[in-house]
């Protein structure tokens, strides 16, 4: 099959925006399609036309072919893939800026370039580059597009955040049931457990996903960003988007990230005061703390548990699951509405002058807005405690921290109702809880009840204050 378009490309002021071309790639799904069947050839032909400058300018056009043979695929399969682009240079004042690249070649004018210049888009079309200046046109060019479709941008972790996996390998003996559990990989929007027949592993889907999808891409521009390889991020997609209504070519994995071990935002056809990033690591984000609402992680599979030293068996030794209505996906997707709402129908003022990671953070400090706070024994008094993550984690979800008991004092949080604020905390009639409860406040995104985590009498530790 052989499919024919025009290129939109012809500089980086023209009118032809090269943005209409990456959508189209995006829309078509071409790039690093996970399906076994051959990759289609693209031909894309414009009109040779010239354009007069003046009387004593010579009239110039040069042509750029570039064809690509046997591509390897996601698969690992050879696929015959063929492009050919035809694009028509004007020789005249202006200097090409080089926009773009594809294989080291600029798309514009097609001179061969020696350095690496811009930033890789290789997951929406292998070899392709995109120039800083070109990123940063392309971005406010969609951000405009998007804003007038009243939605914004959703960056999606895989692993832990909307599904868990495990290798075959690491199924315990209490897991072994889950095999005569598995669902047929022809029907997976109906599944939720799936054993692959490419890669030997078995994935869960975290329950609510298939919902949480549908109505997030109403309010989203979506896509996956996974540490995993190319080939797992694509399999992963199609369970999650079998019908490719959701993420098209839209799935990042490491392979695709400038910096080793960490995710950013500098890949991401989007800019940055649009874009929700759902990520159970926080650390995965350095640069981009603000866009981040942290999950917690989908531990699933016993081998899960073990990856992150827990104790505790996993859901699927004790043949459970997460609540589909009461769930942290079911949390977040109210989160994200209430968000979506502010954003479009509560701030005034002009949409490009909005920023989302100040809706994100207005909505956080709500949380636990109104409640003081005062730790027992839970930091070590080497620590400086405001410093420490929890005590941050309480303040950015709005609560007041302190070190000194008053009667404003709402809460104190403690491992031990043997403590002396603890006693303080009962005789006060006031609140004591387990830190885990300010931890649940900021998964959950809302305040919990207090009697849900009970502070047992434990043993001091002397060098915990």
């Amino acid at each position: 099959m052989r499919l024919v378009t025009d290129s939109p490309v012809h500089s980086s002021s023209s009118g032809d925006d090269f943005a209409a071309y990456l959508d189209a790639e995006l829309d078509s799904g071409s790039s690093d399609s996970p399906s076994d069947q051959e990759v289609e050839a693209y031909d894309i032909e414009p009109d040779e036309n010239a354009e007069d400058y003046d009387d004593h300018e010579s009239e110039r056009t040069k042509r750029l072919k570039v064809e690509v043979q046997d591509v390897l695929d996601p698969e690992g399969s050879i696929s015959p893939f063929v492009m050919e682009k035809n694009v028509e240079l004007s020789v005249g004042k202006d200097i090409c800026t080089h926009p773009a690249s594809y294989q080291n070649m600029c798309i514009v004018c097609g001179k061969e370039l020696n350095f690496e210049s811009g930033v890789s888009v290789g997951y929406i079309q292998q070899g392709l580059r995109l120039g800083n200046d070109e990123m940063v046109r392309i971005r406010k060019a969609d951000l405009k597009n998007l804003l007038h479709s009243k939605k914004l941008y959703l960056v999606l972790d895989l692993d832990h955040t909307l599904l868990n996996s495990t290798l075959l390998t690491k199924l315990t003996l209490e897991e072994e049931y889950l095999k005569g559990q598995t669902d047929p990989c022809q029907d997976i929007p109906k599944g939720s457990l799936f054993q692959l027949d490419s890669m030997p592993m078995m994935t869960k889907l975290r329950p609510f996903v298939h919902t949480f999808l549908k109505e997030a891409s109403e309010m989203f521009e979506m896509y996956i960003y996974t540490m995993g390889d190319r080939a797992y991020a694509l399999k992963m997609a199609k369970l999650l988007d079998p019908s490719g209504e959701y993420f098209n070519a839209k799935v990042i994995s490491r392979d695709d990230g400038t910096q080793k071990h960490q995710k950013g935002l500098d890949v991401v056809l989007g800019d940055e005061s649009a874009i929700l990033i759902l990520d159970d690591t926080e650390s995965a984000w350095p640069m981009h703390k603000d866009n981040l609402i942290l999950m917690d992680r989908y531990h699933f599979f016993a081998s899960s548990c073990q990856q992150f030293g827990l104790k505790y068996k996993s859901l699927s030794q004790m043949n459970s699951d997460e609540s589909e209505i009461e769930g942290v996906l079911s949390s977040v997707l109210r989160v994200l509405r209430q968000i979506h709402h502010m954003f479009f129908d509560e701030l005034d003022g002009n949409l490009d002058n909005k920023d989302v990671r100040q809706v994100l953070k207005t909505v956080r400090n709500e949380i636990l807005k109104g409640c003081k706070i005062v730790f027992s024994h839970v930091f070590s008094i080497k620590c400086q405690a405001d410093k420490q993550p929890l005590w941050i984690m309480a303040e950015q979800l709005g609560a007041t921290c302190s070190k000194e008991l008053d009667p404003s004092v709402t809460h104190v949080v403690s491992e031990d109702a043997r403590t002396k604020k603890s006693r303080w905390a009962v005789k006060e009639k006031k609140f004591l809880v387990h830190p885990r409860w300010i931890e649940a406040a900021n998964f959950l995104w809302q305040k919990q009840p207090e009697e849900n985590f009970p502070v047992a009498r434990g043993t001091t530790d002397p060098q915990r204050g």
